[in-house]
């Protein structure tokens, strides 16, 4: 994060996104970790310009003895930023993940109800969504498990489940949390190698050094497959675009981000050139598609 003031780049992110809406009654879920403490001081920061009504929830599953070090980490959150904080204990059960993240998610709807809040918020980000796509790979869940988490989603009737820092690198809270001079605690169950998630979170780091884009090219192949099970009009648009350019057999492996700027010209209306590769490009007229061209 750069500038003068590079905390603000997070909390613009925030505001900027559209995912949290104007007006909406937010119940913070904030585990005491890093992420979850750079989602709560961002929204505190963004809430009143864009009329949120924030509060917070720390669900303890009572089963780390720790536990108690992260609820006095958002205690003091809550204090801090005058944020109502609902603190919830699970009776310890099955060490199971999925049965955790149930019941944490129970816990969450529970206290959301109660508080007519409108969404719950969560501090999932960019590695995290690395991280499910390639356990969805991994498992063989097809394409409804690659488009990954999802920003917004319904989570119960009248509630929604949102993720706003999903496009946020997990370097970029830690160092939000730094520069706001931000309490944190650091959960030890991240270092079991034991759980399928860290695994694949080790090997991901090993990858990244070699493949600096790959959180970003994660997302983006995420969010394609997304667009397109949902049939938007813009998916239906790049399929259009690949279509056309798969005719040209040098042309069938053009760039990502080449095809979406002439998707956005034909979205628009627009008039012009597109290049596609070194010497051939789509000529788009009025928001129409009307050939390729070579130099």
């Amino acid at each position: 994060m750069r500038g003068a003031h590079p905390e603000r780049e997070l909390e613009r992110a925030v505001e900027q996104s559209g995912i949290v809406r104007e007006g909406e009654r937010l119940l913070i879920a904030c585990s005491g970790g890093p992420d979850s403490v750079a989602l709560i001081a961002a929204l505190h920061a963004a809430a009143k310009p864009n009329g949120w009504a924030i509060r917070a929830a720390y669900v303890n599953h009572g089963l780390r003895a720790s536990a108690w070090q992260d609820e006095c980490v958002v205690l003091q959150l809550g204090a801090q930023f005058e944020v109502p904080l609902d603190v919830v204990t699970l009776e310890a059960g099955s060490a199971n993940e999925e049965r955790l993240r149930e019941a944490r998610y129970d816990a969450l709807i529970d206290v959301a109800k109660r508080n007519g809040c409108t969404a719950v918020a969560t501090a999932h980000h960019a590695e995290d969504q690395s991280e499910t796509v390639l356990l969805a790979l991994l498992r063989g869940a097809g394409p409804a498990g690659m488009r990954g988490m999802r920003a917004r989603r319904r989570l119960a009737a009248g509630i929604d489940l949102v993720r706003p820092l999903l496009a946020v690198a997990s370097e970029s809270l830690r160092q939000y949390c730094h520069v706001r001079a931000l309490p944190y605690a650091v959960d030890p169950s991240n270092a079991d190698a034991g759980l399928r998630r860290n695994a694949v979170r080790e090997a991901l780091a090993a990858l990244r050094p070699l493949f600096p884009g790959l959180d970003a090219a994660v997302a983006r192949a995420a969010d394609v497959l997304g667009q397109e099970q949902d049939a938007l009009p813009h998916a239906e648009l790049r399929r259009c675009v690949r279509e056309r350019l798969e005719r040209e057999e040098e042309l069938r492996d053009v760039d990502f981000l080449h095809v979406e700027a002439a998707v956005r010209a034909l979205e628009g209306g627009r008039t012009g050139t597109f290049q596609m590769k070194s010497g051939v490009a789509l000529r788009i007229e009025n928001g129409m598609l009307r050939g390729i061209t070579r130099e």
